[in-house]
């Protein structure tokens, strides 16, 4: 028995496919379902008032242009398709079709006079997108494809949601109390995650997990303290994750707090200076970083070894990288700055794809 198009639908949405595939094939289905001549799905990208065109069928090339452009977010405010409700059509307007601008510099001219639009929304009533559905015929679209489309909609939401992969690789980090998702213009809610002040927009946590993205690393983990350099109120693992769909809709990645793995007894200084070796830094650039002497930093050396087992340095450093056991010298440099230590302290930082001093300490951009 061959399935049903709604079946099929929902199978595509599910899948595994890349997201822009994905979202082709979801529409060719649903026109199995819900005719139409040409249509447009696009991604609300998170943090900003625009939509990224996701996929197409049967426009042409200025329409595509014309869609993609910052004045159809507007356009989709004033028709309320950005909100939850059934998708209207253009006879739904108290006004002209024409007043709208997309539609008087683009849609008409092309032969199109009908449409359906409707908002796409995730959990919690995340706005994920906009699929429009267009017409060469005047007549209105039936009330039957209004609500066939009204009742495929939170399908059609997940087969776009560009968080819904981050969330599934999140819930495999273990004992995940918090998350957030890393977009190009900052950081938002992790959907299923509670959130917490550590991952606030543009804190350090956030800014160290970006750059980790941005140095090409697929996976990070390292621990954070919480209540100031010295761990007052102990660490946190910071587990960061590039998202798997390429940058979709502005999102980059996510980063989720869990508790700390076992620290083998390795003190918050101890924390500090193997974040430092994984820097692969030597032991004068290290006491210049902490402001100690090197025979305090060849202490520390020396108990790191012991405490993980690890018969040199480089064993260590490899260690900590591999398990997440050290603290990112972030927030070293950062503490350093607020408490008025010398501002040669932090000679070694660079801008994030920048040439570094000799000597530079760290490999980094400090955040703050």
């Amino acid at each position: 028995m061959s399935k049903s198009p709604s079946v099929e639908l929902a199978e595509i949405a599910a899948s595994a496919d890349d997201l822009p595939r994905r979202s082709e094939e979801m529409l060719l289905a649903l026109r199995r379902v819900v005719p139409f001549d040409a249509a447009w799905l696009a991604l609300a990208e998170p943090r900003r008032s625009c939509y990224a065109s996701l996929a197409s069928v049967d426009l042409d090339r200025g329409a595509l242009k014309h869609l993609g452009g910052p004045r159809i977010q507007p356009g989709s405010d004033v028709t309320q398709t950005d909100r939850a409700r059934p998708p209207p059509s253009l006879s739904d307007l108290p006004y002209p079709a024409a007043a709208l601008l997309t539609w008087g510099e683009c849609l008409l001219p092309a032969g199109v006079h009908g449409a359906l639009a409707v908002g796409l929304f995730g959990s919690g009533r995340r706005h994920v997108g906009f699929l429009a559905l267009l017409y060469a015929s005047r007549q209105p679209p039936s009330l039957v494809a209004r609500r066939r489309l009204q009742g495929l909609t939170g399908v059609l939401a997940l087969g776009i949601d560009p968080l819904r992969s981050l969330a599934s690789a999140a819930r495999v980090v273990r004992g995940a109390s918090a998350g957030a998702v890393l977009c190009s213009t900052g950081a938002t809610g992790l959907p299923g995650l509670a959130g917490d002040a550590l991952l606030a927009d543009g804190s350090p946590v956030v800014l160290f997990a970006r750059s980790c993205i941005d140095d090409g690393q697929v996976f990070a983990s390292f621990l954070w303290p919480r209540g100031g350099r010295h761990a007052p109120e102990g660490h946190v693992r910071v587990t960061v994750l590039a998202d798997p769909g390429g940058a979709s809709a502005g999102v980059v990645g996510a980063v989720v707090l869990s508790p700390v793995p076992d620290l083998h007894g390795l003190t918050p200084r101890e924390l500090e200076v193997l974040g430092l070796l994984v820097e692969g830094c030597a032991n004068q650039q290290i006491a210049r970083a902490l402001v100690v002497t090197t025979r305090t930093v060849a202490a520390h050396v020396e108990h790191i070894l012991v405490k993980l087992s690890a018969p040199t340095r480089t064993f260590a450093a490899v260690r900590a990288a591999r398990e997440g056991l050290y603290v990112p010298f972030g927030p070293v440099v950062v503490s350093a700055l607020n408490r008025g230590f010398p501002a040669g302290l932090v000679a070694g930082a660079r801008p994030a794809g920048g040439p570094g001093p000799v000597g530079a300490v760290a490999r980094r951009p400090a955040p703050g």
